[in-house]
């Protein structure tokens, strides 16, 4: 049975108010995120659709909320993902790759 990638995330049976804390009790609900099979299906999810609260596909809403503001034309998480996942596999460790270098470039007007 083909099912909505959400059924098989490592939070399917966690209470929501796990997910949706404050402050410091986000980096234990990032835990949670870290061996999930779909991670990165959630973040490319909250991600395309501006969901700016929460802890999704492990990173945190401040984060996430970085992650926008950095990149504001972005219309596919997906494609940029793909093409770049040390963009998001360690959300605090910031290394410049290509890829990274030319998204800048796109959303400051540039070529």
């Amino acid at each position: 049975m083909d099912q909505h990638w959400t059924a098989y995330g490592a939070c399917s049976g966690a209470p929501p108010d796990d997910l949706f804390v404050e402050g410091a009790a986000q980096r234990s609900a990032r835990e949670v995120c870290a061996a999930c099979p779909v991670r990165m299906e959630c973040l490319i999810d909250a991600l395309d659709h501006h969901i700016l609260f929460g802890v999704w596909g492990g990173m945190t809403e401040r984060e996430r909320r970085a992650l926008l503001r950095r990149y504001p034309d972005v219309t596919s998480w997906r494609d940029v993902i793909e093409a770049d996942p040390d963009l998001v596999a360690r959300p605090n460790a910031y290394r410049m790759s290509r890829s990274r270098r030319t998204l800048e470039r796109q959303s400051a007007g540039g070529r």
